[in-house]
């Protein structure tokens, strides 16, 4: 069987994984220069910033078992399970959160060993040269490949916000013992990580995400909203120094999940983290469904 993967995010690539493992002949096509998708780390002055997903939530068995590979490894580790929420400052336990030491890319990277991965090579179609054709993508990215009826209607009945992340980069650590924040209720600031305590290095970084409704004015300007996201940060957080700031625009950020597992019509199948909660584990364990499907 041969299979085309649009996607090498962590649902495709989860996918793709699966498919090899299982003796598919598999290809991944991905349109942007690096795997990982929102999985996204970036480099400044030589460190990583997790500038996509926050963090990992492993409740679970299957994910768990995968992210205790990467955990043995060395490219996982467990973060934290406390966040301040903020109006009022006090903190909240709920699930672990996992984090990277070399940034959440590392880990996408880790599925995409001695697969093949095509990189830079954007589509305008559905690929006609295999037997199935996985999208592992959002909905609205593959309606753009004129995908059939099924696959159209799954993809448009998906809803999305848009999200801005702001990378700001300190002289110095004027916070103490933060791990992150929920900020409720705000007009531009949603949430709050401390990137050097993440990442494990103590490095002055913090990163935040902005409401949907702020990168819904700023999504053809974001660099605009750099600022007001580091003032909102600073006032929440009561900073006083002016950080470097760095913004990335991500257009289909957070989706409101649904219930199936994937969508499929004829050969061409549907995933993402949009077919349950919007988590990074949801993405992976929908990509991994699809494999299984097929190669069942």
């Amino acid at each position: 069987m041969d299979v085309v993967v649009v996607g090498a995010g962590i649902a495709g690539l989860s996918c793709a994984r699966a498919l090899a493992d299982g003796g598919a002949r598999v290809r991944v096509v991905e349109r942007g220069r690096v795997v990982g998708g929102r999985l996204a780390s970036k480099r400044y002055d030589g460190r990583y910033a997790d500038i996509g997903a926050a963090y990992l939530v492993a409740d679970d068995p299957d994910f768990a078992a995968q992210v205790a590979g990467w955990e043995t490894t060395g490219l996982a580790r467990p973060w934290t399970d406390t966040f301040r929420v903020y109006p009022g400052g006090r903190d909240a336990t709920g699930p672990v959160r996992w984090a990277a030491p070399g940034g959440l890319r590392s880990l996408a990277a880790d599925l995409a060993a001695g697969l093949d991965v095509r990189l830079s090579a954007p589509l305008d179609a559905v690929p006609a040269d295999a037997d199935a054709v996985v999208l592992a993508m959002p909905g609205p990215q593959a309606l753009r490949l004129a995908p059939p009826p099924g696959i159209a209607a799954a993809a448009k009945a998906q809803a999305w916000r848009a999200v801005i992340a702001a990378v700001l980069r300190y002289p110095v650590r004027e916070w103490n013992d933060l791990r992150g924040a929920f900020v409720n209720d705000h007009p531009v600031l949603a949430t709050i990580c401390d990137d050097g305590d993440r990442r494990g290095d103590g490095a002055p970084v913090l990163v935040a995400h902005s409401t949907p409704e702020l990168a819904g004015r700023y999504l053809d300007a974001p660099e605009a909203a750099g600022p007001i996201l580091a003032g909102a940060v600073g006032e929440v957080l009561g900073l006083s120094a002016q950080p470097e700031v760095h913004v990335h625009r991500w257009a289909f950020a957070q989706p409101e999940g649904g219930d199936d597992p994937y969508a499929v019509d004829g050969r061409v199948w549907l995933c993402g983290d949009a077919f349950g909660r919007p988590r990074v584990q949801t993405a992976w364990l929908s990509g991994r469904a699809v494999a299984h499907a097929l190669l069942g």
